[in-house]
This record gives structure tokens, sequence and C-alpha cells, in this order.
């Protein structure tokens, strides 16, 4: 015996549940798989980016750490006797670059490629810079900013920067040894 069917006739023994997918019930399937397969995608990309600010701080982070040692190492008063009466900042340059051999030479400085705690340029690390600013400050109260060189606490602050566009901010205070002896 051959059986026929056609629309809205069942078979005997079909069950309701055997008799597949509706057009709409596959269109909305393919919907929620397509919201469900861009919010994945949406989210690696952002998660990408997040990645990618997080290591530009911690590169930041670093290149200010390189600054903080440096001008920690770096002699208060200049060693140098001729440039001992010179007004605070540079005394000479090499090339743009303000030749560094105490502290207050770090007035104003851009420094691109950036330095590390040595001073010595970091060359792999193009569009990267760091701009230092010094005030000197009232040692009985950190907070008063005073003439440039007038006193044994100066206040650095550091900017490093990326392709242009500002990082961090950080600064601390240095104080000249030889004050407290």
């Amino acid at each position: 015996m051959m059986m026929t069917t056609s629309k809205g006739i069942k078979r005997p023994g079909q069950s309701a549940s055997s008799r597949g997918f509706t057009l709409a019930e596959v269109l909305v399937a393919a919907v929620i798989l397509g919201i469900g397969f861009t919010a994945i995608l949406a989210s690696m990309a952002s998660s990408t980016s997040v990645n990618a600010a997080g290591g530009e701080i911690t590169q930041a982070v670093f290149l200010a750490q390189g600054v903080r040692e440096w001008t920690a190492n770096l002699p208060f008063r200049d060693p140098d006797a001729a440039d001992a009466d010179n007004p605070p900042g540079p005394d000479s340059y090499v090339g743009s670059d303000p030749y560094v051999d105490d502290l207050d030479d770090l007035l104003s400085a851009t420094f691109s490629p950036p330095r590390n705690s040595f001073g010595q340029p970091i060359t792999s690390l193009a569009g990267w810079s760091q701009t230092t600013s010094l005030t000197w400050r009232d040692e009985g109260d950190p907070n008063a900013v005073v003439a440039n060189g007038a006193s044994d606490v100066i206040y650095v602050q550091v900017t490093i920067s990326h392709d242009g566009s500002v990082v961090l901010n950080t600064g601390w205070l240095i104080t000249d040894e030889r004050s407290e002896e």
C-alpha cells in the first residue's frame, strides 16, 4: 500500500514533533545566532583595545620610573665649576637635546626618543616622549612655589606622551642631600 501526503494530512504513526521546522522558525533561529555571533566579535574587539590601553599605561609608568631614577642619581647642583653660577636650566645642548649633568638641566626639557634611568636614549620607543618641568619649593611648605634656584627642594613633574597624546602625568620631590648635613 502506498501512502501519499499533502499539506495538512498526517501519515499514520507520524507525531507532531517529527514534521520539521517552518521557514519562520528557521529565520528566527538564524537571527538569534547572528546576534550572538556579533556580540562575541564585539566583545573580542573591546578586550583587544582594553589590552592595548593597559600596555600603553604600563609603558608610560616604566618611562616615568626611569626619569625618577635618573633624577634621584643626578647631582642637585652643577658639578662643573664654570657652570655653577648659571641660572637653572640646561647649560649646553647636544643637538636639540640638553646636556644633562645636574638636576636643573631638566628644566622644561623634552626627550624623544625617551631616556632610560641612566639618561640614555631608548631608540626602540619611537613615538614616545618625556617632558620634565621643575619648580623649586619652600623647604617648610612643599606646596609653596619659590623662585628657581632659591631652595633645596625641587618638585619634578614628568609628562609621558605617546604619538602626541598624554598618557601619564606624575611628579615627586627631590631635596639636596647636602642641606640635611
